[in-house]
C-alpha cells in the first residue's frame, strides 16, 4: 500500500495488518544517504514511525485516529544505498487513549534498527 504524502516522497511502502502487526519496505537510493554515505536517520525513522503508525490504525475503532506522542529509536548497523530494508511493526499494548508500538528494521535478515513508540488515540475531528 503506498502512503500519499510524505511516505510517498521518501518512496517506502506500507502493508498493515488487521491484527496489528505491519511491514513496510524501503529501497535505498542515493537520494536516502547522508553526507557519510549511510542512510540518513530520518529516513529509517520515518519509515518505522509511518508503520508502526499504520499497524496501530488497523485496532483503532471507527472514528479513531492516533498521533506519535514519543518514539525512542536505536540505530544498530549502517544501512547503503542498494539495501532493501524491511519493517516490522506491532502493537504492544492498546489501551482507550494510549498504545505501545514496537518496530524492528532488518537488511537481509540482520537488524539494522529498533523502536518503541507511545501514540495518543482520540476521536477523528
Amino acid at each position: 500500500m503506498q502512503h500519499t504524502g510524505f511516505a510517498e516522497l521518501v518512496g517506502f511502502e506500507v502493508f498493515p495488518e488487521s491484527d496489528g502487526t505491519g511491514e513496510a519496505q524501503l529501497i535505498v537510493s542515493e537520494c536516502h544517504l547522508n553526507p557519510n554515505g549511510v542512510v540518513h536517520g530520518g529516513a529509517l525513522f520515518t519509515l518505522v514511525d509511518t508503520a508502526m503508525g499504520a499497524s496501530l490504525m488497523q485496532r483503532l475503532d471507527e472514528g479513531e485516529i492516533c498521533a506519535t506522542l514519543q518514539i525512542s529509536m536505536n540505530f544498530l548497523r549502517p544501512v547503503v544505498s542498494g539495501d532493501v530494508v524491511e519493517c516490522e511493526a506491532r502493537v504492544v499494548n492498546k489501551g482507550r487513549r494510549f498504545a505501545n508500538v514496537r518496530g524492528e528494521l532488518y537488511v537481509q535478515e540482520k537488524l539494522v534498527g529498533t523502536a518503541d513508540g507511545n501514540f495518543a488515540i482520540m476521536q477523528a475531528p
